[in-house]
């Protein structure tokens, strides 16, 4: 089916008239026991949800609407999650219907049906036997949409053929790397919308209002994020005049595309609902920015960033017909997520040097927090609903009390921030068969206690351990961690060059084997003798695709092992760059290769599967999304990823 199911982006002005439904409906955490939904909305909802039997018309569930909770973010903007409990079917086909106080979600929104439908369908799989996974998803990126691929594979699927699920394990959105049409339109959304103000202190603007109007508003606005005085400090303290030269002004954030970071809870919240949704892509203009001759607020862009701009509007134009897909994808599946760093911004938490620069700024950790109060409500909220008990809902709900939110408290504001910054709880488990881990590899980091600049550990001891009870006496398990558990060793080493030449920020040094204390309990996981028969392990993050097959060495029962690596969903490595690793990586690390002892994984051996393409590469270097099919026992029996353009690569077992 193709992508023309819903009107393309106008170039008119804006409605005045706002759909009720602005994004969604989402399913999220479904089981046995209780479903979970997720909306955006121009007005409070109410009416009921009703769950039939597949093609029947006396519904086995209702509930209603009321029994859900809003979150408003502006004057005509909500977020509403509900969720409901009872007992449900499984493995039998079923299908919902959500009728609303202006009619249900098909009139409304008619594109969110499969060929056939009359109500969306779905299931609820007790055995994560088929999964989608995937992460990694830049709008402005020259190539397709990986979920509009899926998308069109579900139209072709029965009920019953269909994933479990679909984890988005990072990177949903990229805050720190916005193309500037996107940027337009995020602002236009946030006036449509009402999208609440906010104030800074200690920054070079007082509000959202003030940078919107500012002259670094577009592509500049690196110029604008906070930085800090690096070099010299031991110096500085005993001979300041002397010392002075030897401190230079470091950017805090480390994202070399940063000209358009989001920065305002706003621009967060909006940004989320253009990427998930295409209803008020209809309602904006995306060529805005062009038709005033690249003029806002008596400031002119450069020619440089005026051609960057055109480039972009046609990858974001392309995008934006393929987001009925993604509604419609995400309305069939239950959809789980977990973020990474571009959720928040680039090398998030990646060393301790980097976290002191940040956090001890006002104005990157209030950026920072904006990204974590836009990942709870957008992201964070519906993976696991009974994680955020009532003194959270607490804290969040006083945060957004529309009269505190119009008056734009800083104070509120950044204790709110402080609150999320001591939460622990952003990982979950899905209690499917086998039991899903999805891990926090962001906020619980084991930190370098010799240098500033070293990669900290993705998870500390503690986190680590609590992963361990998880697991022990189960059979199998599928773990999400964002990053590969076991990666590409000849890329791992040149990270690991690169942070002993003090530049882990540079190339983004970050990997479980980087850091010593960490690389060294996961493996001692792994080699415990009550962990499962079979591991899983599911990942993005790095922009190519692969799969590993991990034993233990000198153990005869060893678990099997099975590095899953999908990525990304609209995001690929530079392709020249990513032959020469895999050439090199193929070279120096066979699975006999004597160099594998100098690494931290010298107690397990690694083999790697070769995809069924023509060409000779491991590294597969395409936007696409990742399928896996397990066996009764929790053993991967089918490995491979769905491109954008449609096309299966799959990787098959490995001949003994």
């Amino acid at each position: 089916m193709t992508a023309e199911i819903f009107s393309p982006v106008n170039d008119e002005q804006p409605s005045s008239t706002l759909p009720l439904i602005l994004a969604g409906p989402m399913m999220r955490k479904v089981t046995a026991t209780e479903l979970t939904f997720w909306l955006a909305l121009s007005v409070p909802l109410s009416g009921e949800l009703t769950v039939y039997w597949s093609g029947e018309e006396v519904p086995l569930f209702s509930g209603d609407l009321a029994d859900g909770q809003h979150i408003q973010i502006g004057q005509q903007a909500w977020i509403y999650q509900v969720t409901f409990s009872g007992d449900f079917p499984v493995n039998s086909p079923l299908e919902y219907q959500i009728t609303t106080q202006q009619g249900t979600i098909t009139e409304l929104q008619p594109h969110l049906l499969y060929p056939g439908e009359e109500r969306p369908s779905f299931i609820i799989k007790t055995q994560a036997d088929y999964v989608m996974h995937g992460s990694c998803r830049n709008p402005h990126y020259p190539s397709k949409d990986s979920l509009v691929a899926a998308d069109n594979k579900i139209a072709s699927q029965t009920v019953e053929e269909r994933p479990a699920l679909l984890m988005m394990s990072g990177d949903q959105i990229y805050a720190d790397h916005v193309a500037g049409p996107m940027l337009d339109a995020i602002q236009q959304v946030i006036r449509l919308l009402g999208l609440y103000d906010e104030t800074f202190d200690k920054a070079p603007v007082t509000c959202g209002t003030e940078l919107f109007a500012h002259q670094h508003n577009f592509y500049c606005r690196d110029k604008i994020l906070p930085h800090y005085l690096e070099g010299g400090q031991e110096v500085f303290d005993r001979m300041p005049r002397i010392a002075n030269w030897l401190r230079r002004r470091v950017p805090v954030f480390s994202s070399r595309e940063s000209g358009n970071h989001l920065i305002t809870l706003s621009e967060f919240m909006a940004m989320y609902l253009l990427v998930w949704s295409p209803v008020l892509w209809l309602h904006v203009d995306s060529g805005k920015l062009r038709t005033a001759h690249f003029r806002w607020h008596g400031h002119t862009l450069d020619p440089q960033w005026q051609s960057l701009w055109f480039n972009e509007k046609v990858q974001i134009d392309q995008f934006v017909e393929g987001l009925p897909h993604v509604q419609r994808l995400f309305a069939h599946l239950p959809t789980y997520m977990i973020f990474d760093d571009h959720d928040i911004t680039d090398d998030w938490n990646l060393t301790v040097g980097w976290e002191q620069a940040a956090y001890h700024h006002h104005l990157s950790r209030r950026i920072i927090g904006n990204g974590l109060i836009s990942y709870w409500l957008c992201q964070g909220w519906g993976n696991a609903p009974e994680r955020f008990d009532e003194t959270f809902m607490d804290h969040m709900k006083a945060f957004f009390d529309p009269a505190i939110r119009q008056e734009g408290d800083a104070d509120s504001q950044d204790s709110v921030i402080d609150y999320l910054y001591r939460f622990e709880q952003w990982h979950y488990t899905i209690e499917t068969t086998p039991k899903m881990l999805v891990l926090d590899t962001r906020t619980r980091r084991w930190r370098s206690e010799s240098k500033m600049n070293k990669p900290s550990g993705l998870m500390d001891w503690e986190a680590l351990i609590e992963m361990q009870q998880e697991i022990l006496n189960e059979p199998a398990v599928i773990l999400v961690s964002p990053g590969p558990m076991f990666g590409v060793k000849f890329i791992e080493t040149l990270q690991r060059i690169m942070t002993w030449l003090g530049q882990s920020l540079l190339i983004d040094a970050e990997n479980w084997m980087a850091h010593p204390g960490s690389a060294n309990t996961l493996i001692s996981i792994f080699t415990h003798t009550k962990t499962p028969t079979n591991f899983v392990i599911l990942s993005g993050d790095v922009h190519y695709s692969f799969a590993y097959d991990i034993k233990l060495r000198f153990r005869k029962c060893s678990p099997n092992i099975y590095q899953i690596t999908s990525s990304g969903f609209k995001n690929e490595f530079p392709n020249g760059l990513l032959r020469v690793c895999d050439t090199m990586d193929r070279i120096l690390y066979s699975p006999r290769s004597p160099l594998n002892w100098l690494t931290k994984r010298k107690r397990l051996k690694v083999f790697k599967r070769d995809p069924d393409t023509a060409d000779n590469h491991r590294l597969i270097n395409r936007s696409a999304i990742g399928e896996v099919r397990l066996d009764s026992h929790g053993k991967p029996i089918d490995i491979s990823i769905l491109t954008a353009e449609g096309e299966r690569i799959s990787f098959p077992p490995i001949n003994d």
